[in-house]
């Protein structure tokens, strides 16, 4: 979670980090999809994991995705 906080803030440092929670969308912290993919592209790259295109299709949310990375690191 900590490394998804990281990665959207440098996209979006105005925001306040407290908005940054795991029952949240990308999309309703004004990502578009273009900095949806910048997020996760820092995120797996922080972590030093690598996760398939197709294993994202089920991500709803912040956790979720924290969830999917975390089962690859």
């Amino acid at each position: 979670m900590a490394a998804i906080r990281r990665s959207v803030l440098d996209i979006f440092p105005d925001l306040d980090p407290a908005l940054v929670t795991e029952d949240r969308s990308l999309q309703e912290l004004g990502c578009n999809s273009v900095d949806r993919v910048d997020v996760v592209a820092m995120t797996m790259e922080d972590l030093g994991v690598s996760v398939a295109a197709s294993d994202f299709r089920g991500v709803r949310n912040i956790g979720a995705l924290a969830t999917l990375l975390r089962r690859h690191a």
